[in-house]
């Protein structure tokens, strides 16, 4: 066969580097053999995936947060790293959380020099806002991530992605076996880009597993480990269901708010996220829902239990779900045919050549502060310390044709309402209504809600009035004391930087 190929390549010279047929398994060796063919993806520990995957100092890993405070992946794969000796890696986790503290000693160590992120809470976010790192962590939104590793500065050398189920070639989801997480719409993403792909799982099941999440063509290996993540702890912290009469009294304005809107029609779509009040909003929406006779063509985003009723019920026709926030949403991900999952790239990538979010009507977001501009910060709470998450506020915000933040006027003694943000996330152009426990206030741009909900008779006033009423409640806040050391840059979901963090004096 070698005699043909260079007869070809010099009857056509452009042709001299095809390859002579040798063997029927040159390049596929493992199908020559039962056990390996069926096995050859399949590793005896995390130790050996890394090994094998060729981790070296200076490469990128990453991980999704799908298990919130549950997740029992993160901290256990950097843990085999540190023992291994592997030094000066990015960490690009879709987002951190509370149950991220133990990765202090590894930052503390050198084995994670830099950071990408959503957002960080906890002790590690403290430490963080303290000076921790020597380079400043980038805080992106969810669509913002995806669009930074398109453009190839999150460059993923290897994912480590806990799935609750795979079968033996890496067919992957979220939604079968013990700990069920629901969707993967973070882990897709790393799944498809990441230049080896390596699955973490409970359980191996037989081949074909469906639905496949992940896909057997973007998986490169898989390890058997006792637990990936406890999906208990899922709906706890920023996804809690609340129960507080002001948190509540605060989502039924919400309700009013869009009943009165101009966009409460046949056929409205909605996103919720995942604060207290947007979330108990949901309830309120159903029954007015109800009255009208009119249901939503569909609910986007961060999906609850609350909008699962609501599709329960025929008021949402269709749930497109990229992070399930409770077991409920992940339950309903598995049985009802009108729930399906989707990336973070189809969900909210400003450079994709479509975004879901472009076709929301409505968005519900919270915040931490929100200032006479209406700019909105997710991130630092009253003394700059990052306790929050960029997420899908900024992408939701700057797409949806209603953009309602709810919040308390005060928390803790702290006013909500500020002169100047400490930490710009969502730019003020893009948000319309703030709705607190003191009222409600809209931003001047938008005179026809204004008029609609004052001819409601709901309790409109304006910004500035509910800044001064909570400096009447609370006095002046002191400014913080931060210094000059930069510890955060925080991306719009264009890749922009449009603030950036200061560490926090001692």
């Amino acid at each position: 066969m070698k005699n043909i190929v260079d007869t070809l390549a010099k009857q056509c010279p452009e042709l001299k580097n095809l390859t002579p047929f040798s063997t029927p398994y040159a390049t596929t060796p493992y199908l020559a053999d039962v056990k390996q063919k069926h096995h050859r993806k399949i590793l005896n520990s995390v130790e050996d995936a890394i090994r094998t995957c060729g981790l070296k100092d200076g490469m990128t890993i990453s991980f999704h947060h799908a298990f919130r405070e549950g997740d029992k992946t993160i901290n256990n794969v950097i843990d085999i790293i540190a023992k291994m000796g592997i030094k000066d890696l990015t960490l690009a986790s879709s987002s951190l959380l509370s149950c991220n503290t133990p990765l202090i000693e590894h930052i503390k160590n050198g084995v994670i020099t830099q950071i990408y992120t959503s957002g960080m809470r906890g002790e590690l976010a403290d430490a963080i806002s303290h000076g921790l790192m020597k380079k400043p962590i980038q805080i992106h939104s969810h669509g913002g991530r995806v669009n930074l590793i398109q453009q190839g500065e999150i460059n993923i050398d290897v994912a480590f992605l806990g799935v609750s189920t795979t079968d033996e070639l890496g067919n992957a989801n979220g939604v079968s076996g013990k700990s069920r997480c629901g969707a993967l719409g973070y882990a897709m993403v790393d799944a498809q880009y990441a230049k080896k792909v390596v699955l973490l799982t409970e359980s191996l099941v037989p081949f074909p597993n469906t639905p496949p999440s992940i896909r057997q063509d973007q998986v490169d290996y898989i390890v058997h480990v006792d637990q990936v993540g406890d999906p208990s702890k899922i709906s706890v912290g920023a996804a809690r269901v609340t129960k507080n009469p002001r948190e509540l009294m605060i989502a039924r304005y919400a309700a009013d708010v869009i009943e009165h809107s101009g966009y409460f029609e046949q056929g409205f779509s909605l996103q919720t996220g995942s604060g207290a009040s947007a979330t108990a909003c949901t309830k309120f929406l159903g029954e007015k829902m109800v009255r009208k006779g009119i249901t939503a063509r569909f609910a986007l985003g961060g999906i609850t239990e609350g909008i699962v009723a609501l599709h329960e019920q025929g008021l949402i026709e269709k749930i497109i779900d990229t992070q399930s926030f409770d077991q409920t949403a992940g339950e309903s991900l598995a049985k009802n045919p009108n729930h399906f999952e989707i990336s973070t790239n189809v969900y909210a990538n400003p450079a994709s050549k479509a975004a879901c979010v472009d076709e929301l009507d409505v968005t519900i977001l919270s915040a931490l502060e929100i200032d006479l501009d209406f700019n909105v910060n997710v991130l630092t709470g009253s003394d700059g310390v990052m306790r929050g998450a960029s997420g899908g506020h900024c992408d939701s915000a700057a797409s949806a044709n209603l953009r309602i933040i709810v919040a308390p006027l005060i928390r803790s003694r702290i006013p909500t309402v500020v002169q100047h943000v400490a930490t710009k996330v969502t730019p003020g152009d893009n948000i319309d209504v703030l709705i607190t426990d003191h009222g409600i206030a809209v931003n001047p741009k938008r005179p026809e809600l204004i008029e609609r909900l004052t001819a409601a008779k709901l309790p409109v006033t304006t910004i500035e009035k509910l800044y001064e009423r909570a400096i009447s409640l609370t006095g002046k806040p002191k400014a913080i004391k931060f210094a000059d050391r930069i510890v955060g840059i925080v991306r719009y979901r264009d890749g922009s930087v449009i603030d950036v963090v200061k560490q926090v004096n001692q």
